[in-house]
C-alpha cells in the first residue's frame, strides 16, 4: 500500500484510526491496521485499480436503468431518438465524446444541410 500510494494510506490511517504519524508505529502493527481498512478505503481502491467505490457505481447503474425505463415510455423511444446518456459510462469514461460539427463557412453548412435533406 505504501508503494502504491503513500498519501492515500496516510489519509486512511488518519481517518480510520486517528494516526497522524505512521512512521512512529512498528511495521507489523502498521501492516495489521492497513489490512483492517474498509474495502472502499482510498488505499484498497488504489490497489484494485478502481477510482470509484462500488456503491457509487451501483447507484449510477440504477440511475441508468431508471432513465432507460422512463425513456422507453416516450415517443422518442419508438423511433430510437434521444436515448439518455449513461451516467455509469460517464463516470467510467466509457461513453464516447459527442461528435461536434463545426463549419468554416456558410457554404460548408449549406452543402452539409443539403446532403442531409437528400438522404
Amino acid at each position: 500500500m505504501l508503494a502504491t500510494d503513500r498519501d492515500a494510506l496516510v489519509c486512511d490511517m488518519a481517518e480510520t484510526y486517528g494516526i497522524l504519524d505512521m512512521d512512529s508505529l512498528p511495521v507489523p502493527l502498521l501492516a495489521t491496521l492497513a489490512s483492517g481498512l474498509r474495502e472502499d478505503s482510498r488505499s484498497k481502491l488504489r490497489l484494485e485499480g478502481v477510482t470509484l467505490p462500488p456503491h457509487t457505481l451501483l447507484l449510477a447503474a440504477a440511475v441508468d436503468r431508471l432513465s432507460q425505463l422512463v425513456w422507453a415510455q416516450t415517443k422518442d423511444a419508438a423511433h430510437g431518438y434521444n436515448r439518455p446518456p449513461s451516467v455509469l459510462g460517464l463516470l467510467l469514461g466509457d461513453t464516447p465524446p459527442k461528435k461536434s460539427t463545426a463549419y468554416n463557412s456558410a457554404a460548408e453548412y449549406e452543402a452539409a444541410r443539403l446532403a442531409i435533406l437528400r438522404g
